[in-house]
């Protein structure tokens, strides 16, 4: 059986690791952090991980920080599951790249874009410009209905939920191609369940702070 500690705060990055824990099907320990109440910032998880972000996972001895990072090493973890293709398959070139890409180029587009900074010389750029970043991402999702065609993979929980929050808060265009990916994502069981229970986790932290 799995021995995965998972360290999570609802309605932050770790909620799509906590939907592939849920797709994987492997039992895990949920550390819950009050961030509206810093528990992020104290010693006892800094210790886990320095730069107080989540997600984080603890797997007997090796300890995962960084969003793609523990999508790749639990996704490779249970192969059984058929998440990420394997190191021998074509598709496993395509898989690495969207998981990267989201980092590297969609995240640090979309939030110079909103806050209205520029990208910098191309040479120095990391990814080139916003209108690019976004073409690049819908020419991969409009044959569908997945990133790597027919095959569902962990890059769609990430980019499931990247996509879901980004278009939800206006920082990028929700277009049909879009729009479409997010919902056919969030119809999943195992969104659907994250998403409820992170609901009340959210709920009993805001009243946690509040008290």
């Amino acid at each position: 059986m799995a021995d995965i500690e998972f360290y999570h705060s609802p309605n932050t990055r770790s909620s799509g690791v906590r939907v592939l824990l849920e797709e994987l099907g492997v039992p895990y320990r949920l550390h819950a952090l009050n961030m509206r109440a810093g528990e992020h910032l104290q010693d006892a998880y800094r210790a886990i991980n320095p730069m107080a972000k989540v997600p984080a996972i603890r797997h007997g001895d090796a300890l995962v920080t960084e969003q793609a990072a523990v999508y790749l090493y639990l996704a490779d973890l249970f192969p059984e599951a058929g998440l990420a293709p394997a190191l021998t398959e074509p598709a496993r070139a395509a898989y690495l790249r969207w998981m990267v890409f989201y980092g590297s180029c969609f995240e640090p587009a979309v939030i110079d874009r909103h806050l209205k900074r520029e990208p910098g010389p191309r040479a120095l750029s990391a990814y080139a410009d916003y209108d690019s970043v976004i073409a690049r991402v819908t020419e991969a999702l409009t044959p569908g209905p997945y990133l790597l065609g027919a095959r569902f993979s962990a890059a769609d929980i990430l980019w499931g939920g990247a996509l879901g929050w980004t278009t939800g808060f206006g920082l990028v265009e929700p277009t049909p191609v879009l729009t479409a990916y997010v919902e056919r994502i969030r119809s999943r069981p195992a969104s659907r369940k994250v998403a409820a229970e992170d609901a009340q986790l959210a709920e009993a932290h805001q009243a946690a702070a509040s008290g």
